[in-house]
């Protein structure tokens, strides 16, 4: 919804005044140093009131996330839509309305008096802005980060020195070499091997497209994706060209197969690398929590994925559950975690008794004795826990909020929301509103940042 208002904001500057009244879902949304880092990450140029005890949210009567609400110049509610709408859906009514304010001298053009946040806290100006996701290639031995709100990829080795950066410092959408090409918040990422050799594939999140970055010559290309968000009913088709819908992540399968958190549609996708098709794998695009055959199962915001010898293991954000996607025919999708859109929480335990919040990530890492162990990202609790497929289990390995190194009981986060396999015993985090990259050691107890020379690659 926030790029369709962007939109409305440049159009209609001088007519139209834009306010977000945020009604938090979760407890660590109530919280107003929160509430100002998601301003900033997601680029809002308006004023938002925190609603947090839902007084706003009761005196409007609204039933829905979103909902938007169309008032006069004399204060009175004149329209109302629960649902995402488009600019140009819009424009019609909002044409209409001004003409007729103007024609009654209703219409006075000033801005809103008020002061936009602008810088980011705690973030030096060549620093990472909001990393979303981590990705580390052991066969390179790189680590590849998504630099999200400077919309740029860093390609760098884990002692911080920086190989490569592509994209940067401004949005867009374009294909070309490293200085020219543009993303608009690139989240998750995966390496592969296609036709044209290995490569990075990045889920270019507000382009709705998956971007291919050659490992070889740096160039950059547009695999799937148009740029807009889709607004039809997703089929199984050609790539190129293929409108998408919120693509948060990227896991690498066999024989060139990309799986793709969709969250936008609530679903898992595959796109086959090789052969240039795309398509829905897991996911009914009902949000809900509901376990069954893959194309039945209810999904719930899916923004971060694994592959491992358990399945396509998947951060569900929404329903704060960690999910199991079962590949071949007749697969099947599992909750291990997780019980419900509104059963949220901080506790360790059993199914049923165990509670995340809004998790973002998962990470399969190998371990000593041969089975893999899953990590997950809890990310409103700003926590790395561990998740035992085989027993439903979860226990915390280190966090709370804050930002600090050192042991793992002493390690803080903020609001994680990327993690990866890293070589050895480590797990890779990007710690998102700490503006940094760290890594978890598991088998020395320690946690440490990683501090990227950029400048100097």
């Amino acid at each position: 919804m926030l790029p369709q208002l962007r939109k409305l904001e440049r159009r209609y500057a001088e007519e139209l005044a834009v306010v977000s009244v945020h009604s938090p879902k979760f407890p660590t949304e109530r919280e107003t140093p929160a509430l100002r880092q998601a301003v900033l990450r997601l680029r809002i140029e308006h004023p938002v009131l925190n609603d947090r005890d839902f007084a706003y949210w009761r005196r409007f009567g609204a039933r829905a996330w979103p909902t938007l609400y169309f008032v006069d110049p004399r204060g009175n509610v004149i329209g109302r839509h629960e649902g995402e709408l488009t600019a140009e859906a819009v424009e019609p009514l909002l044409d209409d309305w001004i003409a007729q304010y103007r024609r009654e001298g209703a219409l006075d053009g000033g801005a809103l008096p008020l002061e936009r946040a602008t810088a980011v806290e705690g973030a030096p100006a060549a620093a990472l802005s909001f990393p979303g996701k981590v990705h580390y290639d052991a066969a390179g031995d790189r680590l590849f980060v998504a630099d999200s709100n400077h919309d740029r990829i860093i390609a760098a080795r884990l002692d911080g020195t920086v190989e490569q950066v592509v994209g940067g410092f401004a949005a867009g959408f374009a294909d070309g070499a490293p200085e020219t090409a543009r993303f608009d918040q690139p989240q998750g990422m995966a390496v592969a091997e296609d036709a044209d050799g290995r490569a990075l594939f990045v889920a270019d999140l507000e382009n709705h497209a998956i971007r291919r970055i050659d490992l070889g010559t740096w160039q950059t290309t547009t695999v799937a994706g148009t740029g807009e968000q889709a607004r039809t009913y997703p089929q199984p088709r050609a790539a190129a060209g293929a409108p998408l819908n919120s693509p948060w992540d990227l896991a690498a399968g066999d024989g060139g197969v990309l799986y793709i958190a969709m969250a936008g549609f609530h679903q898992l996708w595959t796109l086959d690398s090789r052969a240039g098709t795309i398509g829905p794998w897991a996911g009914s695009m009902r949000e809900g929590i509901e376990d069954g055959p893959r194309a039945s199962a209810e999904l719930a915001q899916p923004s971060g994925l694994s592959v491992g010898p358990g399945g396509v293991a998947f951060a569900d954000s929404e329903s704060n559950a960690v999910r199991l996607a079962h590949p071949g025919e007749g697969g099947r999708v599992e909750t291990l975690i997780g019980s419900g859109l509104f059963d949220f929480g901080d506790a360790d335990g059993a199914q049923g008794v165990a509670r995340l919040q809004h998790p973002l990530d998962v990470a399969w890492l190998p371990a000593a004795d041969g089975e893999a162990e899953l990590y997950v990202a809890d990310t409103f609790n700003h926590k790395i826990k561990q998740v035992y497929p085989r027993t439903q289990q979860v226990r915390t390995v280190c966090g709370g909020l804050g930002d600090a190194d050192g042991g793992l009981a002493a390690a803080r986060f903020n609001e994680p929301g990327g993690l990866c396999a890293g070589p050895g015993r480590t797990l890779i985090v990007a710690d998102t509103n700490n503006h940094r990259v760290r890594v978890v050691d598991l088998a020395a107890g320690l946690v440490r940042s990683v501090e990227l020379r950029l400048g100097e690659g």
